[in-house]
């Protein structure tokens, strides 16, 4: 499974932004996919997650702002994000778990900045 990542950039503090990622493989095939970003400095943090049946979980820090999403028939994940905050700047990956074989498939990132 291949994983790409697009619609980061630079966005004022209050605007919004749409992550996708798009699957080489089958999407609906994996256990969960989710959405991680790691700011300068800092460890990489889980920022969403679906499973498979559709169940979400989101960090503290992004609840009521970000939505995470899924189109199995597009083989594409969505990461939309709403009132951002310059907290929010960091790169975003892209990740698929399939929970049968422990296999962890990560995308390249892409660069989310928010200015004050």
């Amino acid at each position: 499974v291949q994983l790409e990542e697009s619609g980061g950039g630079l966005v004022q503090a209050g605007g919004s932004l749409r992550l996708s990622c798009a699957a080489s493989g089958r999407l609906f095939t994996m256990t969960r996919m989710g959405w991680y970003r790691q700011a300068p400095g800092k460890q990489r943090e889980l920022v969403a997650a679906i499973t498979r049946g559709g169940i979400t979980n989101y960090a503290d820090s992004v609840k009521g702002r970000f939505t995470i999403s899924r189109d199995n028939g597009k083989n594409t994940v969505y990461l939309q994000m709403n009132s951002l905050k310059p907290e929010d700047t960091a790169v975003y990956y892209c990740n698929a778990f399939l929970l049968a074989t422990s296999s962890d498939y990560w995308g390249q990132g892409t660069q989310v900045t928010v200015s004050s």
